[in-house]
């Protein structure tokens, strides 16, 4: 059954949700990010910021993904804009559009755009562009705009790469899946992940990007999460519990008051990120 194109453009009833300061800690111990502004409750892990949003993405996930297709889902792209660091105890008021459709051989991506202003003040905090992953729904039309692009450029790899790499503990997906609330099967049941084709059960997405985010904060940025300000990559392959993951980051130099870097990552030989970008405040 394909996706309805003509609903493209609807902009869903916001939804009003806390950056739960204790939650928020245990976002961070769950993807293994003991950074001190976490724990402290001073900021909360960049990629917390999908917690509040949850349910207004789910409302247009839900009216324009039929249900027989949800358990297909997998998680094919995030990009994220941060215009402030998430404050835990501040609430946030969110809206998602049905942004695009791209119909492929293998499936179909469906996109949303999620934004979040603060609801004291109405100015923005995130911007959230996650594109989803439909395996084998390949009938329909094209529709909507192209996402922002965060395509590797191939002149990154003439530079010298910052490694860093890190493991992938065999609860990870149950202590993230508790703590974000993202709890779909094919992360927490192996019966389940098998009876979709998947080989076991893989680690989310998300979980896997926090993770990333924690080296890039700490190698970029030298640990200070207010300076980032975009964080982007595509979900290429999957991770599996339990394994080690290695990230090469490329400096593609500063314009104006912003870095950009490039980012991949492996496991077990294999591409799992692809397409990262990372863009920081210089404070120039």
């Amino acid at each position: 059954m394909p996706l309805p194109v003509d609903k493209l453009g609807t902009v869903y009833p916001p939804r009003r949700a806390t950056v739960e300061p204790q939650r928020a800690i245990e976002y961070a111990r769950a993807t293994n990010d003991l950074n001190p502004a976490y724990l402290s409750s001073k900021y909360a892990p960049p990629v917390f910021g999908v917690v509040p949003s949850w349910e207004s993405m789910g409302i247009a996930v839900g009216d324009i993904v039929p249900a027989e297709s949800l358990m297909m889902i997998v998680h094919g792209e995030q990009d994220m804009y941060f215009h402030r660091p998430l404050a835990p105890g501040r609430e946030l008021i969110t809206s998602t559009e049905a942004y695009s459709v791209r119909v492929a051989s293998s499936g179909t991506r469906f996109a949303v755009r999620v934004t979040s202003n603060d609801a004291e003040d109405g100015q923005p905090v995130l911007e959230q562009y996650v594109t989803m992953f439909i395996r084998g729904l390949v009938d329909g039309d094209d529709g909507g705009p192209d996402t922002p692009d965060h395509v590797f450029p191939a002149h990154a790899r003439s530079v010298e790469p910052k490694e860093v790499s890190f493991h992938v503990d065999a609860d990870q997906t149950f202590r993230y899946a508790r703590a974000s609330g993202d709890e779909m099967p094919i992360h927490v049941d192996d019966a389940v992940a098998k009876s979709v084709g998947l080989p076991g059960i893989i680690a989310h997405g998300l979980c896997t990007l926090a993770m990333v985010s924690k080296q890039a904060i700490g190698v970029l940025a030298a640990g200070d999460p207010e300076r980032l300000r975009r964080l982007a990559a595509r979900f290429a392959k999957p991770v599996f519990p339990g394994n080690d993951v290695t990230v090469r980051f490329y400096d593609l130099g500063a314009s104006g008051n912003r870095s950009a870097v490039a980012f991949e990552a492996f496991s077990l030989g294999e591409t799992v990120l692809s397409n990262g970008r990372v863009e920081l405040a210089t404070g120039s």
